[in-house]
């Protein structure tokens, strides 16, 4: 980088209060107190709430914020402060933490077209990986973020936080033994919401505190357009995944635990964007049927722009056995019977506090804490990236099936369609120049 060129970015940092290099807040390694130095990536929104919640456990400190948005930045910084009264490092560049031997781990919660890249070049640089749903963009990236966890050895813990809930672990557990219905055989998970319409891209200027090129980052680059940065870059393909990945991940994942399935021998998937005529690439309304070898199935039902619920709930997880039914979602579980009537129900404690894009509740507490004590002192993680990843893929699966047809086969060893070339060429996707040389793991 030229000095004029790193003048100017090092300014405009400094004066949207995002301090360069180490604060002067101390050392915090992992010692005696056994404290976790954190650098939390993509903190707007979300990645805001899971920062603070990060600040908030105990044995975990935030060390460093990294976003392409010096707002957001500056944003965390001072929410982080107004926590511990210590102010995080700050910079727009992800990688500057890498690079720091202080860190012990990153958290992740940019768009999806990141969260592998980001997690793969974090475990190479020997740091342990807390990343937000969906774990990749593609099925691809998900086998290779899967390899090089295992070549490293560091911990990896995806965000589907329902894997932490106290009620939840229970009832799954008794359903999976077959103490509450018998033999469970069938998943329904769904979602709904009144999401409006985007309108369209087109080429603009780009803000001066974003910046642009590592945003895109591996996804191929082009000139800024509008409608995409913040939030709307799900619904393009170049970089976001689609309502099944966006919020069914956490969902069709109950119904995969709850079942004891690994990945299915058929997916079918019928749906649009009909809705509004828009920018919007991916699905606002999504059937999709799984079918697996153990003679049991999840089907997905999605609505991105009509929020019109299904058992009185936008969102949650049906199991059907053949001696009842168990309602789950992130505030607990209902038992009934094979007539529906309510046999009985638990709900997790705080579910009050709803999980919602912003904040988990309690259940982000859990998880987080999990991570952060499967660190410290070895203890099982809650949702492995190798349990985690599977579900994962068959969300991405759902959208294959959608975009080559309607209809695929299977493998049910390792989740890839058989005979079936356009599918194969979704199983990954295109990056900008040297990006996919960056993160390719063999092995």
């Amino acid at each position: 980088m030229s000095t004029r060129r790193k003048f100017l970015k090092t300014a405009a940092l400094t004066g949207a209060g995002v301090t360069i290099g180490m604060p002067a807040i101390g050392k915090h390694i992992i010692g005696a107190n056994r404290r976790i130095n954190v650098a939390a990536f993509g903190v707007n929104s979300r990645g805001l709430e899971l920062t603070k919640t990060f600040a908030k456990t105990k044995d975990a400190f935030v060390l460093g914020i990294g976003d392409v948005d010096t707002r957001a930045v500056a944003k965390a910084q001072k929410a982080v402060y107004e926590i511990n009264q210590k102010r995080p490092q700050g910079n727009q560049d992800f990688r500057r933490f890498l690079d720091d031997p202080d860190v012990d781990a990153v958290a992740i919660a940019t768009p999806d077209h990141w969260h592998a890249p980001m997690a793969i070049m974090a475990l190479e640089a020997g740091k342990h990986v807390y990343v937000e749903k969906p774990c990749s963009h593609n099925p691809q990236e998900g086998e290779w973020l899967v390899a090089k966890q295992r070549q490293t050895g560091k911990l990896v813990q995806m965000g589907n936080q329902t894997r932490s809930s106290v009620t939840l672990n229970k009832i799954v557990k008794e359903i999976r033994e077959g103490s509450v219905i018998g033999r469970a055989y069938a998943g329904k998970a769904w979602y709904a919401n009144t999401r409006g319409g985007i309108g369209q891209r087109e080429k603009t200027f780009r803000p001066e505190w974003l910046d642009w090129e590592l945003w895109q980052g591996p996804a191929p680059h082009h000139a800024y357009e509008s409608n995409i940065v913040h939030y709307k870059w799900h619904w393009y393909w170049e970089y976001g995944t689609g309502e099944i990945l966006n919020n069914g991940t956490h969902e069709i994942d109950m119904c995969r635990w709850a079942l004891d399935v690994g990945y299915p021998n058929k997916v079918t998937s019928s749906g649009g964007r009909f809705h509004y005529d828009d920018a919007w690439e991916t699905y606002d309304t999504q059937d999709v049927a799984y079918e697996f070898p153990e003679n049991k199935m999840i089907s997905w039902h999605g609505r991105s722009c009509n929020g019109m619920p299904l058992w009185e709930r936008g969102r949650g997880s049906m199991i059907y056995g053949t001696e009842g039914s168990v309602l789950m979602d992130r505030q607990g579980y209902w038992v009934y019977d094979l007539q529906g009537k309510e046999v009985r129900s638990e709900l997790e404690a705080g579910s009050s506090v709803s999980m919602s894009i912003q904040g988990g509740g309690s259940l982000d507490n859990l998880h987080i804490t999990n991570f952060i004590s499967a660190i410290n002192s070895g203890e099982k993680l809650n949702s492995p990236i190798d349990d985690a990843n599977p579900s994962v893929t068959i969300c991405h699966l759902g959208n294959i099936a959608q975009r080559t047809g309607g209809a695929l086969a299977i493998d049910p060893s390792n989740g890839r369609p058989v005979n079936h070339p356009d599918a194969t060429k979704l199983w990954s996707r295109d990056y900008e120049a040297g990006w996919k040389k960056k993160i390719e793991v063999r092995g």
